[in-house]
């Protein structure tokens, strides 16, 4: 069965997460994902660890699937190759530093001139304009200029990033909400464009409430710990023996929580009757509620809790998640076999589609890889005229 994005070419220039975890999804719903390297030395994360019989994990669970090509950009010969395969390419994909392409004389405007179907995605840390443009920028940079380590951890404690990538992982996903919004309009108009995605620009998107919350009260929020800021009670709470999530969202699932709790009282008390007077109230609320839950472990009150559907949850270790029965039977990990490396398990698309699912299969591959099918193939180059760009330097 093909993927929903089968016959679309990908050039992918990215390297580390941001940029690859974009292609990699392109590549898991069909498209073929051509991986552009430098000869030699390739994405920088083939050396992030850990290591697989001497392979890159970090590597191999976000470039699956894809071709590799080695390309030297800095030989006018490579310059050349490349705007070739852009030629046959619906969509390039960067994330370099602003104005390094336009400096190898690759950036959108001269790539659109051979092909003005081309999609060009270029994904950083500010963006394509703006006084910070010419900034590199990593991850916790990200989360911190975007206001999410402020709201992130213990009040009255040091800050802390979120325990996952979020700034390059969130510059992925709306990397690719613009390919494919990009997509729609090349198809009614039959003309690319330019998609400048920002880091910085989607963690301020992510922010939602917090920025709503300043807008209306003129209050800067700070880290709020394990609970909501608007919901009450949704948090985490302790047990007898250890700590779960409860997340009531409504004044009937409050009524049915305290009815199962013996504590009818606290349906009509006027500072618990209402979501926000338990939201005014959630530091009374949260001490009575603390000496309730010691009363019993943590399994005990999700079976309660769960029975009578009031939402909860455990607080579950990656182990416990990737074992989980949902996990395992929504199909979300998959185990990919890599010829140097052997079997990784890794997480697959999270993306259902009934008709044109997505595939997680190929593993990642080895630097240059694909360099002779791919220049045999798309540029009908010869073996002797391959030889000659090894020996230039241009490919390895």
């Amino acid at each position: 069965m093909s993927g929903p994005l089968e016959g679309l070419r990908v050039l992918d220039l990215t390297r580390v997460l941001a940029g690859p975890y974009a292609t990699m999804i392109l590549g898991d719903l069909g498209a073929e994902v051509i991986k552009v390297e430098q000869p030699g030395v390739g994405d920088e994360a083939r050396q992030f660890g850990p290591f697989l019989r001497g392979v890159s994990a970090y590597f191999m669970s976000i470039n699956r699937g894809k071709k590799s090509l080695t390309l030297n950009l800095q030989h006018e010969r490579g310059k050349d190759i490349l705007k070739q395969l852009a030629r046959r390419a619906d969509i390039l994909a960067e994330n370099y530093r602003p104005g390094t392409m336009q400096r190898l004389g690759l950036d959108h405007e001269v790539l659109r001139r051979g092909n003005p179907r081309l999609i060009y995605a270029a994904t950083s840390g500010f963006g394509q304009t703006g006084p910070l443009a010419q900034r590199g920028a990593y991850d916790m940079i990200i989360q911190a200029m975007g206001g999410l380590v402020s709201i992130t951890g213990e009040p009255g404690r040091p800050p802390v990033r979120v325990g996952t990538s979020i700034g390059d992982l969130a510059g992925a996903l709306f990397t690719v909400v613009g390919i494919l919004a990009a997509l729609r309009h090349r198809d009614r108009t039959g003309l690319g464009q330019l998609v400048d995605i920002s880091m910085l620009d989607c963690q301020a998107a992510l922010l939602e409430n917090a920025v709503a919350r300043y807008a209306v009260t003129g209050e800067v929020p700070g880290p709020l710990g394990g609970r909501h800021p608007a919901i009450t009670p949704f948090q985490i709470f302790r047990s007898r023996d250890g700590y779960f999530v409860l997340a009531i969202g409504n004044d009937a699932t409050w009524k049915k929580f305290c009815l199962h709790l013996g504590r009818s009282d606290l349906i009509t008390d006027p500072r618990f009757a209402s979501n926000p007077a338990r939201t005014e109230n959630q530091a009374a609320l949260e001490s009575l509620l603390t000496e309730v839950f010691r009363e019993k472990p943590t399994g005990t009150w999700l079976d309660e809790l769960g029975r009578i559907g009031v939402p909860c949850g455990p607080i579950q270790t990656v182990d416990e998640v990737v074992h989980h029965p949902q996990i395992r039977a929504r199909g979300m990990m998959v185990e990919i076999e890599h010829p140097d490396a052997g079997p990784l398990l890794m997480p697959a698309s999270p993306i259902q589609l009934s008709e044109t699912p997505p595939r997680a299969e190929k593993p990642a591959p080895r630097l240059g890889e694909h360099t002779q099918e791919i220049l045999g193939q798309l540029l009908g180059l010869e073996e002797g005229e391959m030889a000659e760009l090894r020996s230039a330097g241009v490919i390895a």
